[in-house]
């Protein structure tokens, strides 16, 4: 899953878009070459880059793996796990949640605050909860 932000915003994030994993698999996550391809396509045309990147590890802590690492290809962005394994730890989120920045295969851990809501625009309205 991504949020983008436009490239002169600040370094929150302004739309949701989710993605699905084309590995289809519970312990593996892999973006679809081809929409991948037209998301950043889209991304150029807004004028936005990826300010967050996020998924969940199942079985294992919310700390990026080797592969994790090695995909990691946006310096400005915010890496951000979640563990939905049976024992993850919670920390103040409430859920074993990090966030990482990630630049040239270094590993950095950020600070997480919670905020009671965030509105931003988002793709996919059928895949984001109505909390109306």
């Amino acid at each position: 899953m991504r949020c983008c932000r436009r490239t002169e915003g600040s370094d929150r994030p302004e739309r949701f878009v989710p993605m699905l994993n084309a590995a289809r698999s519970p312990t593996f996550y892999e973006f679809d070459s081809g929409d991948l391809l037209r998301l950043y396509r889209e991304m150029d045309a807004r004028g936005e880059v990826p300010v967050v990147i996020y998924h969940s590890h199942t079985a294992t802590e919310a700390y990026p793996s080797r592969t994790d690492i090695g995909l990691a290809q946006e310096p400005d962005a915010h890496y951000v796990l979640v563990s939905t394994r049976d024992d993850a730890e919670p920390n103040q989120t409430g859920h074993d949640l990090r966030s990482f920045r990630i630049v040239d295969g270094e590993v950095t851990e950020e600070q997480v605050e919670v905020v009671e809501t965030y509105m931003f625009a988002h793709t996919g309205a059928d895949d984001v909860p109505d909390n109306g």
